[in-house]
Formats: C-alpha cells, structure tokens, sequence
C-alpha cells in the first residue's frame, strides 16, 4: 500500500504520513514522485483547512516551495492558488494570509517568477481590500499596473483595475472608481474573459450605477451578474441577488421581491437568512412600518451590517422612511407638540427634532421649531408669485434692447 493510500485510510496519522512522503526524495526529478508530493501537499492543505489551522497551512505553503523549484512555472503558480484558496475557509485568518503573502511575494522576486509574482500580488490587494487598508491597496495597485502595462498582461491587468476601481469605491471616489472600472472593461474587451470574471465586472458596475442612484440600470447589472454566476456554481450570485432585491426596494417596488424570488434560479437561495434580511426589509417599506424596519435591522444586524453597499442605501432608506412617517404623522395639525410626534414614531425627542429641522432648511414642509413650547407649527405652503422675477426678466430683456442700440449708434458715428 502506498503512502498516499495509508493518509487516506489511516485519518489519525494523516498529517505525519503525509509529511513523511515530502521529507522524502526532496532532490528527485521522478514524474511520479513530484505527482504524490504535489497530491500530498494538497491533502495536507486539506487538513490544515478543515482543522481551521491558519498557521499550520501557511506553513505549508512555505514548504512547498523546495518542491516548486523542480516544477514548471505555470504548475507552481496553480499549486500554490489552491493552497491558498484554503485560507477562505478559515475564520479570522486574514492577517496570516497577507504575511504569507508577503514573503511569498519577496520569494517570488528573488527566484525571478515574474507571473507568480503578480499573481499573489492581486491576491494581497484584495485580501488588503476586505480588511479595509485601502491606501496600502492603492500603493500596491499603483506598482502592479505600471508593470502589468509594461508587460502588456491583460488578463492580470482587467483584474488589477477591478480591484481598483473598489478600493477607490470603498474610500468614497466614485469618478476615479468609474474611470477604474472603463480601464478595466477596456482591457477585458482584447481578451477572453471568464464567465466569473466578467460576472465581476457587470457587479462592480451595478454597485457604481446604485451609488448614482440609477438603480434600473443597477438592476440590470446585477441581474447579468446574477445569471452568469448562478450558471458557474460561484458563491457570489448570493451577493448579486441581494442587490437586486436591494434595487427593487429602492425603486419602491417592494411588491416585486416576493415575485422575484420565485425565479427558478432565485429559488434555491429564498430560505437563505441574507435573503430573508431583504424580504424583511420589504415588508417593512411596503406598510411604511418604521418599527419594522427598526426590527428587521436589528433581527439581521449581521447580514445587513457586514455589507458595505447595503448597510449605506439601507441607511438612506431608514431616513426616508423616517421623513415620510413624520409628515403623515404632522400632516393634520397646524401645531403638534414635538414629544407627540417622537412617541408616536417611535423615536427619541432629539432625533425627531433634529430631522424635523433637516427638514424644514430642505423644504419638505413649511414650519418652525418652537423649542420654548416643545411644539412644531406647521404653516401652509405659500402661494409663489412670480412679480418680482418677471420684473427682473423685463430689466434684463431691456438691458439688451439698450446695448443693441448702442452699438448701432457707434457704427452710425
């Protein structure tokens, strides 16, 4: 029985045995003992990831290095991919993963491994991405493209100005995430691109034009994203369904989710709580229900929270539900006292306050805060007239009739 066959049916001694089979022959060339060490690195991987031993892994990761120098460059690359993609299985393993990235990346340049190098360098910006470092991202980022370009790498480069126009998305400048994003499509546009990739690129897009407040188009975008990662078995459709469940709430069509979610590709992810988060959340805006809405926040805290795109258009969304709760609430006095109004909403004293004087500076309604009294008075909307902007209309148009003349008058003389 083979080594790899007693890990296999041996599961207490897995580790040890695997790690005998790479101590061994570590100088061969044989094609068939590069194969069960490559298999063993693997497995051992496995292991570490299902014992969630972020430490052990990376270790791996290192080890594997004496076996990558007899290896062909595109294999290496491949190998150490999938190790790495075990680290997403482990919680809280971020800040090992991006050391291990780090001097993985300095091997890489010294042993002159130009595309793994590029390669664990996407991989750093993006963890660094998640973990919200931003400007170490931009710096990085800035660094890969003047090389990506150099070497005319499309396939890198497309990735690289994805990650790019988020990170400049996370830090709120939405013209240079757009600009990003183009460069980006631009790129993917003289290659082919990957279903997954692609399906990228159309969320990034949806994400950029609901911060626009273009959430038809945004739909649209999500929805392409939503299909083509749903048809790949990819994770991520659960986020592009989200959004569109997002967008549909945001058009005040909360109607809609309940239909959409009966689609047939929707339908395997409708138990989900991220999806149950959003179902909720129509509800509420459906009846206008501001305590709902409250309830739904906090009942979800995690699925809507952890999201940065819809914990803000949620935030916006909480805020007109909020405006449109107090002037139905103020809509049949003239005079209402403010702590009526906060107990009828649901809201503490202050905070009524406060977004009742937002409002008045914005012209939602026409009053003034009474603070002495503790009362709102709510005045009817006065009636516009137009006298003094005709007047200043005429003087202008008269203004112009003199200069005419004036000018005729100077060429006459």
């Amino acid at each position: 029985m083979s080594l790899l066959a007693q890990a296999e049916a041996n599961p207490a001694n897995a580790e040890q045995i695997l790690r005998q089979i790479l101590a061994e022959n570590t100088t061969t060339t044989d094609p068939a003992v590069l194969r069960d060490k490559e298999t063993a690195l693997v497995k051992l991987g496995q292991l570490y990831r299902d014992q969630k031993n972020a430490s052990s892994l990376a270790g791996v990761i290192t080890l594997s290095r004496s076996f990558m120098s007899s290896t062909a460059k595109a294999k290496t690359a491949k190998l150490i991919r999938t190790l790495l993609d075990f680290f997403s299985a482990i919680p809280n393993s971020q800040e090992i993963q991006m050391k291990t990235l780090i001097d993985n990346i300095a091997w890489a340049k010294a042993e002159k491994r130009v595309f793994l190098k590029h390669s664990l360098e996407t991989r750093l910006v993006g963890i660094q991405l998640e973990s919200q470092q931003f400007q170490p991202a931009l710096v990085l980022i800035d660094t890969l493209l003047t090389e990506l370009k150099r070497l005319d790498d499309k396939m890198i480069l497309t990735e690289v100005h994805l990650l790019e126009s988020r990170v400049y998305r996370g830090i709120g400048n939405l013209p240079k995430a757009k600009a990003a994003l183009t460069s980006s499509r631009t790129a993917a546009n003289s290659i082919y691109c990957p279903p997954t990739l692609q399906a990228s690129l159309d969320l990034q897009s949806g994400v950029l034009h609901a911060e626009d407040k273009d959430y038809t188009t945004g739909y649209s975008y999500f929805f392409e994203s939503f299909e083509n990662l749903s048809a790949q078995g990819d994770d991520g459709a659960l986020d592009a369904l989200k959004y569109m469940l997002l967008c549909k709430v945001m058009l005040n069509l909360p109607e809609d989710v309940s239909t959409l979610l009966t689609n047939k590709l929707a339908i395997k992810y409708a138990h989900l709580r991220e999806v149950e988060s959003m179902r909720a959340i129509a509800r509420a805006h459906q009846e206008r229900n501001l305590a709902d809405f409250e309830k739904a926040l906090f009942d979800y805290k995690h699925e809507l929270s952890s999201d940065p795109t819809i914990r803000s258009h949620l935030a916006a969304l909480y805020d007109t539900l909020l405006e449109q709760n107090l002037l139905r609430i103020i809509e049949p006095y003239s005079v209402v006292e403010i702590t009526h109004v906060a107990s009828l909403v649901g809201q503490g004293q202050q905070a009524v306050e406060a977004k009742l004087s937002q409002m008045i500076l914005d012209k939602v309604f026409h009053g003034v805060l009474d603070q002495g009294r503790g009362c709102l008075l709510v005045f009817d909307e006065p009636e516009s007239d137009n006298t003094y902007g005709a007047a200043i209309d005429t003087l202008q148009q008269v203004g112009k009739v003199v200069q005419s003349l004036y000018a005729k008058t100077v060429k006459i003389a």
